[in-house]
């Protein structure tokens, strides 16, 4: 026989490896847009009202709190128009809410503003919309027209 707290203990193991299993499943997703990639706080030298806002949209990204972390990246924008890493958080949001025309949008731009910025051009989310140019110059990441 076995005793009443062995018991307990081989029960509570199972129940916890069921939880592991459910929480590893839920975190694969499926891969694609339900795994997020990770959104790029600002450098040292952004405007301080932009690298806030920025800052502040990455905890709502991460809370997949989509409009409000839209919001704040579009004020980081707003605050400084050549962010990049603003622009590629807007488009890891667009991205979550399967909007690809404003993903790829703002991923262009981050691209076109960081060419050296191996965070942005070596990421899956920006290389699903789109064709990485193998040399790239600034402003040279994708023509316009290509869709």
């Amino acid at each position: 026989m076995i005793s009443r707290s062995v018991r307990a203990v081989v029960i509570g193991m199972i129940g916890f490896i069921g939880l592991i299993g459910v929480t590893l499943a839920g975190c694969a997703g499926g891969g694609g847009r339900d795994t997020l990639e990770p959104a790029l706080s600002a450098p040292p030298k952004a405007a301080p009202a932009a690298a806030a806002a920025n800052e502040e949209g990455i905890k709502l990204f991460y809370a997949r709190q989509w409009e409000a972390a839209q919001a704040k990246f579009e004020a980081a924008i707003k605050a400084q128009p050549t962010l990049a890493e603003a622009h590629y958080n807007l488009g890891l949001v667009y991205d979550a809410l399967r909007n690809d025309k404003e993903a790829r949008k703002h991923f262009v731009e981050a691209a076109n503003l960081a060419p050296g910025n191996k965070a942005i051009w070596s990421s899956p989310a920006l290389r699903q919309h789109g064709d990485v140019m193998a040399n790239p110059k600034p402003g040279e990441f994708f023509s316009p027209a290509h869709h």
